[in-house]
């Protein structure tokens, strides 16, 4: 037996040889199959060609070999390290040429046969996912080899198996030819990744087929037709048809939607196989201008989705998957592009199950090209079509029977060429029930869609209108955002201002949010790893950490928000409280499936509560609903209606009672905290005393309130930067973080300039400016106090030319211990000026721990928005007008300079807590536009109050 030992093919640009066409892939049949992952023995090498093939023969000695665990990514089992590149080429752009220093590693797996397992017909070894080029053999015979990570390939093996000693072999390559189209935003990530099966093949088996099952929507019947390789049967028992394969059947249906995933289970039989189907009757068209299922524009509330796991990096389990479209459902996102790359079968799967809509993306991009201006971009190379006809054919005819894809995308930030011409005219004459995405073709020339990414809300708005111009296909197409709301670190800000717009204008279907999971590693020196943190030589840090998850799949606030900005019931209070107004923002479900419930809460206490009777209304509907009268007759201060919209029972995707949306509105307005100033200033021994406090008689400074210490208490306005206020390298616009850090206002300097005993108040008159710099802020502290409680009054007055906002604005001062926080205002978790929408006004409780969002890189985080008083390390304190509230066991200044979570360790100080008259907007500048000018921090006069008071 002959082993080759070339390895020529791995910088060929074809897609490989051996492999059997691509075909249909279906979860299950009555046919056998035999799972090869678990344990595989391993070899790594620095080259492509450092070690023989003789591994592949039987007998062969691998005991001296690792262990490594298949599905998996031989990097995160110890050997080698992970790679991260945003769209730089981690090796020189030299098409197809890949560097000798390739690391290969070898895989070795023994098996035998199932007891059970047939002597006749044949045998098929699938591969679900390998990167980034394969080469595999079973019992010494080369089979062939294969690029297209994250794509299927099978091969015929019938004639090589035997009961017991098979030996199968395979040599993955972490650089090929391949890479170059592989140039996604993740980890670069070599293995065997997904599933490797071993199929029965019996004579007469199904081998592919494409069920067509439509909708339509005026008669409301469905027609379905199974086009099958193999002449078989198919039956749908629910619906009564039992057809041929081939022939056409039309039946009253209830349709399949992403908020209604019907599904009919059939079968097609043939001769020697019987294939489960699960069929959802759904309508794809362009219409209008619009995209239109079931003769109904959709609006896409979605999210960009890369495979993760923080230990297993892109093999997935199911579980994992599951847990992700539940979370996804569970926080109103009906929509998934599968960026960049096909996902796991499973997910589509249960994207068909639970309900989601999906753009399916091939396994395409090449984004490194734009260093040199696309010059020698594989897509518009005629060498280089081969291979992207087979990934569009890989993809197409994988998924092609899953009715939650609705439209398929030819591939990511490619750029433009023949190649993607090619792929998308291949797509048309394959599937022509689907539309086609890909965001690169601003001409629209192969594509249904208009699509951009981060176009700023200005931009979006002009698109809706009509004005944006460009060619008169592209102004006559519906318009996405295939990628906006920069998830990355705090924020993303904005999501309720691009829905407003999305909502206002019919051409505009909404968006997906980059992205769903931050891609940190766990590492037990940082608690989560990214970019730079193994020694890369080149590297885009924590870019790779963007998402609305924590990489242990805890949601953000970001997800939190927009669940809230998305939710699919506005509910909307009028003026006088005496109604609310429902409307029913579904494109396809009614509200039968929520109950509505009331709490009527006086000073954020709950003081009543009940069920409203709410119509089901339909789609697009909207009613004035009577709320009860008030439980108590006047309100002794500030009282608000809550309304929410719960699941009325279980579903498959969360429980009875789950909150799908909720709307607040006041009906009484608070009573602003009141302090007599019957107290003076009284001199003493080095000390002043007014009331409860006592202060330093040099400086003015604050020491005590009651038996409670406080240290350090001064104006502050320094945050540690978020990833969106540093803004991107690429960007021209305004990077505020940049600017903050250039004026120096992370390095403020307190001039004092007098400490003034009066009659009733203590004043203290100070400047804050930073060094070489000729702006700062006046500011005063004024205090009184009625003997029990200490009322402080801070006047701001900008000096100086100031060309750019604040980041915050407010006191900050250290207690020398706290734990517990209790807090009336917006809660539970923390909200910004543009990320504010899911803040609901009640009391809330925490520890000063849990108050700490715990981004995978530290910056600021943990406010508290709209606080009337909070409660902490014995102190009360009321605030007027509301504040932001922030409490942490570190400084500004550490937080700021940690890289890692474990960077941060308590200050000596205790804690530290910031009372905030104002915060600047997050924006989504870490890729996409900053906050809008409505949440700029300005640098002009401002007045605003503190009332302390010891507790207890």
């Amino acid at each position: 037996m002959s082993i080759r030992t070339t390895t020529e093919y791995v910088e060929d640009v074809s897609p490989g040889s051996g492999a059997l066409p691509p075909r249909a892939r279906y979860a299950s049949s009555d046919a056998k199959s035999f799972s090869l992952n678990g344990g595989w023995r391993f070899r790594l090498s620095d080259t492509a060609d450092a070690e023989d093939d003789s591994f592949a023969q039987e007998g062969y000695d691998a005991g001296g070999w690792a262990d490594v665990s298949v599905p998996g990514h031989w990097v995160l089992q110890g050997h080698g390290s992970p790679v991260y590149t945003n769209h730089l080429y981690p090796f020189p752009v030299d098409p197809p040429r890949v560097p000798t220093e390739n690391p290969t590693g070898d895989h070795l797996r023994v098996f035998d046969l199932p007891e059970d397992w047939p002597d006749e017909g044949g045998a098929v070894l699938r591969f679900d996912g390998v990167e980034s080029c394969a080469r595999v053999w079973l019992n010494g015979t080369d089979l062939g080899e294969f690029k297209g990570s994250r794509l299927p390939h099978e091969f015929a093996v019938s004639h090589l198996l035997k009961a017991a000693g098979n030996v199968l072999a395979v040599r993955v390559h972490q650089w090929s030819a391949g890479s170059y189209l592989e140039d996604q935003d993740q980890w670069w990530l070599p293995g065997i990744f997904r599933d490797v099966t071993l199929l029965h093949r019996p004579a007469g088996c199904a081998l592919d087929f494409f069920v067509h099952a439509s909708y339509d929507h005026v008669t409301k019947t469905g027609t379905l037709c199974v086009d099958s390789e193999v002449d078989g049967r198919v039956t749908v028992p629910e619906l009564g048809v039992e057809a041929a394969t081939g022939e056409s059947v039309t039946v009253p249906v209830e349709p399949w939607t992403a908020e209604t995933p019907g599904l009919y289970d059939g079968v097609l039989a043939t001769a020697g196989e019987r294939v489960p189907l699960r069929i959802g009757f759904r309508t794809v068209e362009l219409s209008d201008g619009l995209i239109k299922v079931n003769g109904r524009a959709v609006l896409f509330k979605g999210v960009n989705r890369h495979e993760w796991h923080p230990v297993r990096g892109r093999a997935l389990d199911l579980e994992t998957m599951r847990e992700d479209v539940l979370l996804m459902k569970r926080h109103n996102i009906n929509a998934v592009r599968t960026s960049h790359y096909p996902p796991h079968p499973a997910f589509l799967d249960l994207c068909d199950e639970l309900g989601l809509w999906v753009i399916d993306e091939c396994d395409l991009e090449t984004h490194g090209f734009t260093e040199q201006g696309w010059r020698d971009n594989p897509v518009d190379d005629d060498r280089w079509t081969p291979a992207l006809l087979d990934r569009a054919a890989r993809t197409v005819e994988r998924d092609k029977n899953h009715p939650s894809i609705v439209i398929w995308s030819l591939g990511n930030e490619a750029g433009t060429g023949r190649g993607l011409t090619a792929m998308a005219e291949w797509i048309r004459g394959r599937d022509s029930s689907r539309l086609l995405h890909y965001e690169g073709d601003l001409t629209c020339r192969d594509t249904d869609v208009y699509a951009r990414m981060y176009a700023d809300h200005a931009e979006v708005e002009r698109i809706g209108r009509g004005r944006d111009g460009g060619p008169h296909k592209r102004r006559e197409l519906p318009f996405i955002l295939c990628e906006y709301g920069h998830a990355m670190g705090n924020g993303p800000g904005g999501l309720a201002d691009y829905q407003r717009i999305f909502e206002s204008y019919d051409r505009l279907q909404g968006g997906f949010v980059w992205e769903w999971i931050d891609h940190g590693i766990e590492d037990e020196r940082y608690g989560y790893a990214y970019g730079g943190d193994f020694g890369e030589e080149l590297h885009d840090g924590n870019f790779v950490c963007d998402g609305l998850l924590f990489p242990d799949r805890r949601p953000s606030p970001g997800l939190v928000e927009y669940k809230k900005v998305i939710e699919p019931v506005a509910i909307e209070g009028d003026r006088t409280g005496g109604t609310v107004r429902v409307a029913n923002k579904y494109d396809f479900a009614d509200l039968s499936a929520l109950v509505f419930t009331w709490t009527y809460e006086v000073n954020g206490e709950p003081v009543g509560a009940g069920t409203l009777s709410v119509p089901a209304l339909s789609p697009g509907e909207s009613a004035e609903v009577k709320l009860p009268e008030p439980p108590v007759a006047e309100a002794a201060g500030e009282a608000h209606w809550t309304v929410r919209a719960l699941l009325a029972a279980d579903t498959p995707w969360a429980p009875r009672g789950h909150v799908v949306a909720w709307g607040q509105f006041a009906v009484s307005p608070r009573q602003v905290p009141s302090v007599a100033a019957t107290d003076g200033p009284v001199p003493g021994d080095g000390l002043i005393t007014l009331g409860p406090a006592s202060f330093d008689a040099r400086t003015g400074a604050l020491l005590t309130v009651g038996g409670v210490d406080v240290t350090g208490l001064r104006l502050d306005v320094w945050r540690a930067v978020t990833d969106n206020d540093d803004g991107a390298a690429w960007q021209t616009d305004v990077r505020h973080g940049l600017l903050w850090r250039r004026l120096g206002l992370h390095r403020m300097r307190h001039r004092l300039d007098a400490v003034e005993p009066g009659d009733d108040a203590l004043t203290v008159r100070t400047r804050v400016a930073p060094a070489a710099r000729d702006i700062g802020l006046s500011a005063e502290y004024r205090w009184t106090s009625d003997g029990n409680r200490l009322r402080l009054t801070v006047s701001v007055t900008p000096q100086g030319d100031w060309t750019v906002p604040l980041p915050r604005l407010g006191i900050r001062f250290a207690l020398s211990a706290a734990d517990q926080v209790r807090w009336y205002g917006g809660g539970p978790g923390e909200a910004y000026p543009d990320s504010r929408t899911a803040s609901m006004i009640g009391r809330w409780q925490s520890t000063v721990d849990d108050l700490q969002t715990p981004y995978v890189r530290p910056q600021e985080n943990g406010a508290r928005a709209d606080v009337r008083w909070a409660e902490i390390g014995g102190l009360r304190i009321e605030g007027d007008p509301e504040f932001f509230l922030t409490a942490r066991r570190w400084t500004t200044e550490q937080l700021d300079a940690a890289a890692h979570r474990t960077d941060l360790s308590p200050s000596g100080a205790g804690v530290w807590v910031n009372l905030d008259h104002g915060q600047h907007g997050l924006g989504s500048q870490s890729c996409g536009p900053g906050p809008l000018p409505p949440y700029h921090l300005r640098a002009e006069p401002a007045r605003f109050s503190f009332v302390f008071s010891e507790i207890g």
